[in-house]
């Protein structure tokens, strides 16, 4: 279609506007009408954009709207029709179709669109236009708020808008390819903006008070003014500076003129003395043909340096997903009074409103009140401003805004954002890139800034500075940014120009943080590890008992419901069926109780099914669901045996998705958390985290070009290299081909003096790899390959180091040999077949040494094709899933408790020779249903410390239980841990019961934690505990206290598998549901018991594990033990003859006497001086001992209070 013909309604349209004579434009009375239809028109424009098109075509905005605008400015509506339209033709082309059209029809339009926009440009560069314009935003801005109308704000922000919509037309590669210092079109808009003030107005808006809607929109005009200007050289223009211009320039015109000399000297040495009749024909020996025949080179002597397989090649076509970004426009220097205007410019724009519409812009992008992806038009400021204040007489209060570490965060923020959506959106991987690229040079002016402070005279300056590098360098992603961008640096995405800034930035934080560390010792910064864990897996849902089962277990759980009808068995006390913070609807609430009472039932746990009755019949008294209210006994045994064997609705497990291919070798799914922790950081551990093949890479890929690049980017990149190969002594990680062909290509560059440094790093890096190529052979191959540390290792220190265990590195996993595979084929097919029993297991029990593990098998059975699936081998679950007790096996639980019931471990050797396999948390639990023992502390292991003799019939006092070596000791103290830490998990139900710690409970532990560095998480504990028991004291009532640890120490030592040991045998009650997440102080322990038990973790010595503090070894029997030698009195000890020994206050000042004392104690007992052999517990022996003075008066006065309370 040609455009140049218009449509006729629009033709006649454009008519009636009126005519141009001279300078003069006549208006036609319709001119207003037509004005309108034009916007009409535009509205209704189909993809094409037809009418937009035809008027580009037929320049209505030169030949009638701008002339309109100039002469007529005096008519506000014609004004602002015009104005609106305007806006709508200027608007940019990508705003218009999307996006750049991929079929060629559509980026035709789309060029042609592109091209009318150009035009429009050129045609505002006119003082005429931007003075009218100028004058009626002047005009619009000096009425106040409260008389300006809504047709005065639409007005200024039509104007903003078409401002920002002819500075963003880009420039024509065609027409402007003058050389730098011309003005260009942009230039020339950019002068008649000057000459008309607009340039004043747009700073008055960026800080008055009262124009703080406009801050985007300035903000976004002030970048695109800016669009091709070099921060840096703007700030030079004007301060002499034009020298070192002119200098840079010579300096650049002598390297082309010395390449130019050098090739011309090339040519004359090719070129023979005399000339040759006869070319002649020459064998290039050790150079094979396509056969088996040396090549026969046909030209001159002269040409064989050019010779090369690929000559007379068509060059290979590389796809359009293979290609490297595009670079952007190559820079241009504008003219120079247009930059001089421009630094003018920056310097008001810093001084008065770059603070201020900085803290605008960053408060409307927080609150989202912006549009989408305005963000860079902060991030592109924060970077221009600053570089211009940094090379300008550095000021740091005049970009105080932008520097700090918010302003960290938030550009960290906006990185890590764009990094992300570049990795999910692939069709838009390079507008993402360079989104990316403008945070990243946002993040590098911004340390550039940093630094600069730290040279500032001002001592407060610097002291800035320092807190700001501290709070960065402690925190791990600003420490990783650099890796991530490194290792995920993809050239089809990011252009060169990307890399560059990069690797400058990165040798910037790099210096910053080595300079940071000098002179520091102990340096902490923050790391974090994840850590996996096992889900555990859905197990689906076991079918529905029969009407037989239900009424065999109905019988089963008749005697233990009497019971607890009765009052025999106690029931739980924080059974809660209702949720009143839940979001679940009330029904669903009294549905699921329903539920869960029954599936306690049927799970033979009677005590929690008929206390969540009761629960539930107190919140829902209403229809008598859960009974009356006055329901008795056989009315509650009715609605249980009801509820039992009622077809209640079961809730539709989760599916499981159906697991991938790479992922059917995981046998259980795992579940990361991050363990945020501190360390000492080391840079040199910290710079081993850039010698990987990734950052090798992208430093190669950059010197490929090194003629391209600046000097100061070829001295980042030879900097970053120095470091892997000097500093970490790895200079093998830099033997690769496409380095070395590069280092080629510098040494015989005739301008290689410009790129001294990269020599200096070209000669040493050859020389080590000759000198190793001597001594490993198999260097030359190397050269193929990108290395790791550990290539490197095995390069530099021989291939069996790493095998051997020599190396840093170490293979986990020995290789299956072929006699290895042979022999487990073998044992599978003899084990297939075996009903009954475990394949893997039976492989292991068979396999020789090294030993395997079960995993390994599993995976070397699925490679060699003997299985599909790692699930074809199902690993045995611990525990069980059966939940009913038969009359047999409670009959022959309760002959093994009669039979145990005087051993040292009850539960333990139960759980030996129960024949049904069972969790201890169920065998405790049908115990104590069946009456057998009255509180779970009845069936704690007994122990005894070391030293103690065997039992002495009729001493009062004796121990339980007979000495025991103290490595069994240590051992079965780490299996109790380890079992009532799988108890705790087994254990569906809270923990409602906790008696007192046995006595002498912790000694070992907490020795132990001591050793593990935990005396501080101890002290601690022991601060809460005696803080409780004044507590308790003094109100008069006992609550269950919970352990808030507020340090990251306490918190790890929560986690810490011996610490909630120790927490146990003290009688502390572990998280009893979801709900809690506290350790909790029980409210039965008395404040005696919890004195006793801070005393017993207090730490007097670095004693050996098997004696523990507080008792005395005394050469005499047993029963002459003194009174100061018997280990104190168990929490909750059913004697009540019993005083509990008095523990001094945490505030003790003589602490460090008193264990001086206890020392000289031990040493008079032990030199023979015997005390008089009395009853030990008695409250006499306390009296006899020999304290300091001041000690007995303290200990007589807690005796004195305990004996009124």
């Amino acid at each position: 279609m040609d455009w140049y013909m218009m449509n006729c309604e629009l033709l006649a349209t454009c008519s009636a506007l009126g005519y141009l004579e001279g300078d003069v434009y006549h208006r036609e009375p319709d001119c207003l009408e037509s004005v309108k239809d034009l916007i009409r028109y535009l509205r209704h424009e189909d993809e094409t954009r037809d009418v937009r098109q035809q008027l580009g075509a037929a320049q209505i905005l030169q030949n009638d709207l701008l002339p309109i605008m100039v002469q007529y400015p005096q008519d506000k509506v014609l004004f602002d029709a015009v104005i609106r339209l305007m806006v709508n033709l200027t608007q940019p082309a990508l705003l218009c179709f999307g996006k750049v059209p991929a079929d060629a029809a559509s980026r035709h339009h789309f060029l042609q669109v592109l091209s009318y926009l150009q035009a429009y440009k050129e045609a505002f560069a006119s003082e005429k236009v931007f003075g009218v314009l100028s004058e009626k935003l002047y005009d619009l801005l000096q009425l106040d708020w409260e008389q300006r109308q809504e047709e005065d704000t639409l007005l200024i922000e039509r104007i903003l808008l078409l401002l920002r919509n002819v500075l963003h037309v880009p420039p024509d590669p065609a027409e402007e390819q003058g050389v730098d210092g011309d003005a260009s079109v942009h230039d020339r808009v950019l002068w008649a903006l000057h000459i008309s003030g607009m340039d004043d107005l747009l700073k008055f808006l960026a800080s008055a008070q009262t124009e703080q809607q406009w801050a985007l929109h300035v903000l976004e005009i002030i970048s695109l003014m800016f669009r091709d200007q070099n921060p840096e050289e703007l700030a030079a223009l004007g301060q002499g500076q034009a020298a070192d211009e002119h200098g840079e320039d010579t300096r650049e015109l002598e390297t082309l003129r010395q390449r130019e000399l050098a090739e011309k000297r090339a040519r004359v040495l090719q070129r023979p003395s005399r000339h040759s009749r006869f070319v002649g024909s020459y064998v290039l020996q050790g150079l094979k043909a396509i056969g088996d025949h040396d090549i026969i080179f046909h030209k001159g002597l002269h040409n064989l340096k050019s010779y090369s397989h690929d000559l007379g090649k068509e060059p290979r076509r590389v796809p359009r997903r293979r290609r490297a970004a595009p670079e952007a426009e190559p820079p241009r220097r504008s003219a120079r009074n247009v930059r001089l205007f421009l630094r003018h410019f920056c310097q008001d724009f810093l001084e008065g409103c770059y603070n201020r519409l900085m803290l605008l812009v960053k408060d409307q992008l927080v609150r989202e009140k912006a549009q989408q992806h305005d963000e860079t038009y902060y991030l592109w400021a924060s970077a221009f401003f600053m570089a211009f204040n940094r090379r300008r007489g550095f000021r740091p209060e005049l970009v105080s805004e932008t520097v700090g570490v918010r302003a960290f965060h938030f550009i960290e923020q906006n990185l890590t954002a764009y990094y992300e959506m570049a990795l999910m959106d692939k069709k838009e991987a390079a507008t993402w890139a360079r989104r990316m690229h403008l945070a990243l040079k946002a993040y590098q002016e911004l340390l550039r800034t940093v630094q600069e402070m730290d040279r500032s005279p001002e001592q407060a300056v610097r002291d800035s500075s320092q807190v700001i590098k501290s709070n960065i360098f402690y925190l791990m992603e600003y420490r990783q940014l650099f890796l991530t961008l490194f290792r995920k640096f993809d050239e089809t995405k990011q252009p060169r120009s990307f890399l560059r800034d990069l690797v400058e930035t990165a040798h910037l934080f790099l210096r910053m943080l080595e300079r940071f560390c000098r002179g520091r010792t102990g340096l902490v910064v923050q790391s974090k590890r994840v850590r996996r864990r096992k889900k555990k897996p859905v197990v689906a849902a076991a079918p529905a008992p029969q009407p037989p089962e239900l009424e065999e277990l109905w019988a089963a759980l008749a005697p233990q419901l009497q019971g607890c009808l009765q009052g025999e068995v106690p029931l739980p006390e924080d059974l809660v069926p209702f949720d009143a913070a839940s979001e679940v609807p009330v029904e669903e609430q009294r549905a699921a109780a329903l539920l869960q009472i029954q599936g306690c039932l049927r799970d033979g746990r009677v005590p929690p099914a008929l206390r969540l009755l009761r629960a539930a019949r107190d919140v829902w008294p209403e229809g008598d669901v859960f009974g009356a209210p006055d329901a008795g006994p056989a009315e509650e045994t009715r609605l249980l045996r009801e509820i039992l064997f009622a077809p209640l609705p079961q809730p539709a497990p989760p599916e499981a998705e159906e697991p991938e291919e790479e992922e059917e070798e995981e046998e259980e799914e795992e579940e990361e958390t991050v363990q945020v922790s501190e360390k000492e950081f080391n840079f040199l551990d910290y710079l081993k985290q850039f010698a990987c093949a990734p950052v090798v890479r992208a430093l190669v890929l950059l010197l490929r070009g090194y003629e391209r690049n600046s000097p100061r980017t070829n001295h980042c990149a030879a900097r970053l290299l120095h470091r892997l190969a000097r500093d970490l002594r790895m200079e093998a990680l830099l033997f690769q081909l496409s380095l070395f062909a590069t280092f080629h290509r510098l040494l015989s560059d005739p301008a290689a003096a410009a790129h001294q440094e990269l020599v200096a790093l070209a000669k040493f890096i050859l020389g080590k790899f000759f000198a190793l190529a001597a001594t490993n052979k198999k260097a030359f191959v190397e050269l193929l390959f990108w290395k790791s540390p550990a290539a490197v290792w095995e390069m530099t220190q021989g291939y069996s180091s790493l095998r051997e265990g020599e190396g840093a590195v170490r293979s986990r996993v020995p290789p299956w040999t072929p006699q290895e595979e042979q022999e487990l084929r073998e044992l599978y097919w003899k084990y297939k077949e075996v009903e009954g029993q475990d394949v893997v297991s039976a492989i292991l029990a068979q396999l020789p040494a090294p030993g395997r593990t079960r995993r390994q098998v599993v995976k070397q059975l699925v490679r060699l094709g003997l299985a599909a699936s790692t699930r074809d081998f199902p690993r045995d679950r611990k525990g069980t899933r059966i939940v009913l007790w038969t009359q047999e096996q409670e009959e022959e639980l309760t002959r093994l408790f009669e039979e145990f019931q005087s051993s040292d471990d009850v539960l333990g050797n139960i759980m030996k020779h129960l024949t049904a396999r069972r969790s201890r948390a169920r065998v405790v639990e049908k115990l104590l249903g069946l009456g057998l023992v009255a509180e779970r502390k009845e069936l704690y292991k007994k122990r005894r410390r070391k030293g103690q003799g065997p039992p002495v019939p009729g001493a009062a006092g004796a121990p339980a239980v007979p000495a025991q070596d103290s490595s069994a000791e240590d051992g079965d103290s780490e299996e109790e841990e380890e079992e009532d830490e799988e108890e705790d998990e087994g254990e569906e139900g809270p923990m409602e019961e906790h008696g007192a710690p046995e006595e002498g409970a912790g000694g070992r532990l907490v020795y132990r934690l001591h050793r593990e560095g935990l005396g501080g998480p101890l002290r601690w504990l022991q601060t809460c505990l005696r803080r409780t028991a004044g507590d308790r004291e003094e109100d008069g009532a006992s609550h269950p206290v919970p352990l808030v640890p507020l340090t990251e120490e306490n918190e790890d030592a929560m986690e810490n598998r011996r610490f909630r040991a120790l927490l146990r045998q003290l009688g502390l009650r572990p998280p009893a549901s979801e709900q809690e997440s506290f350790w909790r102080i029980p409210a039965a322990l008395t404040p005696q018991q919890l004195r006793r038990a801070a005393a017993s973790i207090a730490h007097r010595g670095p004693d050996p594990p098997g004696s523990p503090q507080g008792l005395l070894e005394s050469p005499a029997c047993p029963q002459d033990l003194d009174a100061a030698e018997q280990p104190p009195a168990g929490l909750g000890s059913d004697s009540e003859s019993e005083e509990p020994v008095p523990v001094p206050s945490p505030v003790q000042p003589g602490t460090k006497r008193r264990r001086e004392l206890d020392s000289e104690d031990e040493a008079a007992g032990s030199s023979g001086a015997e005390p008089a052999p009395t009853a030990p517990g008695s409250e006499e022996d306390e009296a006899e001992e020999p304290q300091p003075p001041g000690r007995r008066k303290r200990v007589r006065r807690v005796e004195e209070e305990e004996e009124e309370d």
